[in-house]
């Protein structure tokens, strides 16, 4: 193999692994933001897990964190504010993120 293909398939294979870690951490911050959300609306055990899921799913379908933001605003109502939202989305995304490399 020609050096600038190595180099090719290396940057190829660098940029799934990211794709792959950013993806993983986006979900796994959805499920931590939600069952932040999950106690501020009284749920605790499998409902409490069940809603965490659900918002991490919501965060799958429109990526970026719009989704889990925009499903948390409106579940959360008065409960909390978007500024709240974002903080917690932020300490989220750095839990999940720690919780995935050491999963590794």
């Amino acid at each position: 193999m020609h050096p600038l293909d190595e180099r090719e398939a290396a940057f190829e294979a660098r940029f799934a692994h990211d794709a792959n870690l950013r993806f993983r951490c986006e979900v796994r911050q959805g499920r931590i933001a939600g069952l932040w959300a999950a106690g501020l609306l009284g749920l605790d055990g499998v409902a409490a897990q069940d809603y965490a899921r659900s918002v991490a799913i919501a965060g799958v379908e429109a990526p970026g964190g719009d989704g889990v933001a925009r499903r948390l605003a409106a579940d959360l109502g008065a409960r909390s504010d978007a500024a709240t939202i974002r903080a917690r989305l932020s300490d989220a995304m750095v839990e999940a993120r720690r919780q995935i490399l050491g999963e590794a």
